[in-house]
């Protein structure tokens, strides 16, 4: 998404609850778009802090590709299940195939909130863009037979 020019709306970190077993609670570094949600892998430390702290040893290689899920929202269905407990708001992102995917973050970081507008604007904009797309179908296809009619009738 970043790529084909998106700006990022929101950067952060999230909690998201992995698929596992024991089900824990893992931090990704999130960046939300007007298209959708990216996940990383959180930053490791700075290399200058690295090296700051550590002079004698040589900067560590680069760390290889983190890997990155997108969750666009053209296979996002809803985000719900909003909870408040304790510090933390709980909420679920409801893809189209049915599955969920629990977040958690700290309530005045407001993601739940930021995630389900653009998710909402989003879609909105795709709805538009049918509208439209349908409308110069049907011009299209009512066009092609008047015109040509005059311009036979002009030029004769």
């Amino acid at each position: 998404m970043l790529e084909s020019g998106c700006k990022a709306v929101k950067e952060g970190v999230l909690e998201k609850r992995s698929d596992g077993l024991l089900q824990l609670w893992k931090k990704k570094r999130c960046i939300l778009t007007e298209e959708g949600l990216l996940l990383t892998p959180p930053k490791q430390q700075p290399p200058q802090q690295q090296q700051q702290q550590q002079p004698q040893q040589p900067p560590l290689p680069a760390e290889p590709t983190a890997k990155i899920k997108e969750l666009h929202f053209s296979n996002m269905k809803t985000v719900d299940c909003v909870e408040r407990k304790g510090k933390y708001v709980y909420f679920t992102v409801v893809m189209a195939e049915g599955k969920e995917i629990d977040f958690r973050c700290a309530q005045e970081q407001g993601w739940n909130a930021a995630i389900t507008l653009q998710m909402v604007q989003y879609k909105n904009r795709q709805a538009i863009l049918a509208v439209r797309s349908t409308r110069q179908k049907q011009q299209h296809l009512a066009q092609p037979h008047g015109p040509r009619l005059r311009s036979a009738s002009n030029s004769a």
